[in-house]
């Protein structure tokens, strides 16, 4: 299978390279990262050890059997209008936040899969990747059903050896990634801690309220998810990945803004007559940070 990845960060660099193993794989990122790899390869370090030979590009190419965006949600429309011009037979989202598949489908003429993706990566250098856990790529169509698409599409993330599942519910499973995201994202970026902390930890709390608070909300939004089954799987997926340090907490280590509106604000917008006062905290925090962030940048820009 052709594959372009957009968005070679942290994710997109892993799932790329793994991607990389059996299909013919092109990366689209940034420099300097796309521009050594192009020039001496991709190398997977961590839990998972290879050196793979992607092609590399800071535009995405002309056409490709599958685009796997990777973005932040942020960015998912300006992905959406990159990819507009690519001929493309399906598109991927492995995303956090909710709504990006449908800013996707709005602009590209293809279906549009859903996807949730629970492998560690970080970017520790240009052309270097480390998987800080392994985890599961689950994929689907939109709504609820079969989609024989999104069978061929997980057969070429199993042949590629990713540990993948093709679900008929992904308006629950996607529910329950965005408990997993508002339980460990904001906690651990506030507390600058890895995942793993929340497993045995003081924040523990904090992040169990999170992930059931965020499944109060799914069932007002008609979608079947349990407090319990929320709160063990955000426990279960910061165990799997205990090493790694968030993508929310990898921004504000990097001093940039974070996917907040779209986790725990997104939980706090959709929800109507349930209370959601840890979600509401957690936004209001992380918002604060940002908010200052960008005086200090304000303030050394002029």
């Amino acid at each position: 299978m052709d594959v372009l990845v957009f968005g070679a960060g942290s994710l997109g660099s892993l799932i790329g390279g793994l991607l990389a193993r059996s299909h013919d794989v092109t990366l689209v990122g940034r420099e300097p990262h796309v521009g050594t790899v192009e020039g001496s390869g991709l190398r997977v370090a961590g839990a998972i050890e290879e050196l793979v030979w992607p092609v590399a590009r800071t535009e995405p190419p002309a056409a490709a059997d599958l685009a796997v965006v990777t973005v932040t949600a942020g960015d998912t429309p300006a992905a959406a209008g990159a990819l507009a011009d690519c001929e493309l037979s399906a598109c991927l989202s492995l995303q956090n936040g909710m709504g990006n598949e449908a800013t996707l489908a709005e602009q590209l003429d293809c279906p549009v899969l859903a996807g949730t993706c629970t492998y560690g990566a970080r970017l520790t250098a240009p052309g270097v990747v480390e998987c800080t856990g392994v985890g599961e790529v689950v994929l689907g169509a939109r709504e609820s059903g079969h989609s024989e698409l999104a069978d061929r599409v997980g057969e070429a993330f199993a042949d590629a050896g990713i540990e993948t599942t093709v679900s008929d519910d992904m308006p629950t499973r996607l529910w329950e990634k965005l408990a997993v995201n508002a339980a460990i994202n904001a906690t651990t970026a506030l507390a600058r801690v890895p995942n793993g902390a929340l497993v045995d930890g003081p924040a523990r709390t904090i992040a169990e309220r999170a992930a059931r608070e965020t499944a109060a909300v799914a069932r007002e939004q008609g979608v079947d998810l349990a407090d319990e089954r929320a709160a063990e799987a955000a426990l279960r997926v910061a165990g799997d990945t205990a090493a790694n340090h968030s993508s929310m907490l990898q921004d504000v280590e990097d001093g940039q803004r974070t996917e907040i509106d779209a986790i725990n604000g997104y939980v706090v917008a959709q929800a109507e007559d349930v209370d959601v006062p840890v979600n509401e905290t957690l936004a209001a925090l992380v918002r604060a940070w940002e908010d200052e962030t960008a005086r200090d940048d304000s303030s050394s820009a002029g």
